[in-house]
């Protein structure tokens, strides 16, 4: 068996939703330091829908992959939608991740809950 799915190998040579949004409504930046993995999630959000979605991650094939693949999971939805993106989720669109590369998809749910907070505070604030 290969060690990635033909989804994962996809999104890890040809990422979706790669840069940055300059005025992003809300920005969200996790890492886990036993992996060296590091993402950021950047979201713009028209009327409580996600308009546009881009990431920038520092990792292995399935963190680039799980990024790729949260920002297609989340673009165009409801904020309440992606509040809602799991882990579990962002694994089975990519139909799978090894046991060892989980926490890969975990750095994905936590990048776009760290975006969602800061979008919601700066909301509160305004």
């Amino acid at each position: 068996m290969a060690l990635y799915s033909e989804k994962v190998m996809d999104h890890f040579m040809n990422p979706r939703n790669v840069g940055v949004i300059e005025d992003a409504d809300g920005i969200g930046e996790v890492g886990n330091a036993k992996c060296g993995d590091i993402m950021k999630m950047y979201l713009k959000i028209d009327n409580d829908i996600i308009t546009d979605v881009k990431f920038e991650t520092f990792g292995c094939a399935s963190a680039i992959a799980s990024s790729s693949m949260a920002t297609e999971l989340i673009k165009g939805k409801p904020v309440k939608d992606a509040m809602e993106l799991t882990n579990k989720a962002v694994a089975e669109a990519l139909d799978g991740l090894p046991d060892y590369k989980m926490h890969c998809s975990v750095l994905a749910e936590e990048a776009i809950q760290s975006a969602l907070e800061d979008y919601r505070s700066k909301k509160e604030k305004a």
